[in-house]
């Protein structure tokens, strides 16, 4: 895997010249929009990428860009990669691994997610404090590079308080609803029963949804700390559960979506 590493990450080297990110960024579902605000210099497909997992979603552009936001050089996976594509957990994390080598310094994550919790309503956001990981397997089983990584790496602090709290700070100062909560990951793709909802919710959950876990863990492994923020875009709540589409969650997602941008970039702009 290092070698593998190593190897994509001196492709991208030879294609953005001396550009060194400082961020990075993974764009979940219908949250595509930040790209927009980013003053792009260069932008790779990818499929043309050697060893990169390529996005199998419709909705998902599946390119690697790199520019200037607020300032701050960036580098934005416009297309994130999920378990139940097929992928193992090594592949769905690697793009992590690579941007650690090009130089960022923090991993910025978004989503959108599921409500757990009948104060949290469809249409808000929610910034992630902590999660529980109900996936079937780890990104870390297998052999250590202790190149990348310790071992045991501690998951005391998995998002970094700081970021939590100036995240909070920004949506209160622009009129923003914004949690603070436990994400819960599973593997999907099809959504939950009213009895898993309930399940989710009694250990400890306040959203769910299918991404985000494995690459928070690998950042972890590397070192890197992490912000991650929901949107959140339908509700679970097993007493009024009403069916849901896929067109339905990214209608949300796009409507909140700029709500999510001003936060991140907001955040970014004081790297």
């Amino acid at each position: 895997m290092l070698e593998s590493i190593q190897h994509t990450t001196e492709y991208i080297k030879n294609r953005i010249g001396g550009f060194e990110p400082a961020v990075g960024i993974i764009l979940g579902t219908g949250l595509g929009g930040l790209v927009n605000e980013i003053e792009v210099e260069k932008q790779l497909m990818y499929a043309n990428i050697p060893d990169f997992p390529i996005s199998t979603l419709e909705f998902h552009s599946g390119k690697l860009i790199f520019g200037k936001l607020n300032g701050v050089k960036v580098v934005a996976m416009q297309g994130r990669l999920h378990y139940y594509e097929g992928y193992t957990m090594q592949q769905i994390t690697f793009p992590v691994r690579v941007m650690k080598m090009l130089g960022i310094k923090t991993l910025f994550v978004s989503n959108a997610s599921g409500s757990l919790n009948p104060d949290f309503k469809k249409g808000d956001l929610m910034v992630i404090a902590d999660h529980i990981n109900l996936q079937h397997h780890n990104p870390l089983v297998g052999r250590n590079e202790t190149e990348l990584g310790p071992r045991f790496p501690d998951m005391s602090q998995p998002y970094k308080r700081e970021l939590i709290d100036e995240a909070l700070d920004i949506a209160k100062a622009n009129n923003i609803i914004c949690h603070k909560g436990v994400y819960v990951a599973v593997t999907g793709p099809n959504l939950e029963t009213k009895a898993e909802y309930k399940y989710l919710r009694i250990i400890g959950g306040d959203a769910v949804g299918m991404s985000t876990v494995p690459e928070v863990i690998v950042a972890n492994h590397m070192g890197l700390p992490v912000f991650a923020i929901s949107v959140l875009t339908d509700e679970g709540f097993p007493e009024i559960l009403n069916p849901v589409s896929v067109e339905e969650i990214l209608a949300v997602a796009y409507e909140a979506e700029p709500k999510m941008t001003l936060i991140l970039k907001e955040l970014i702009a004081g790297f």
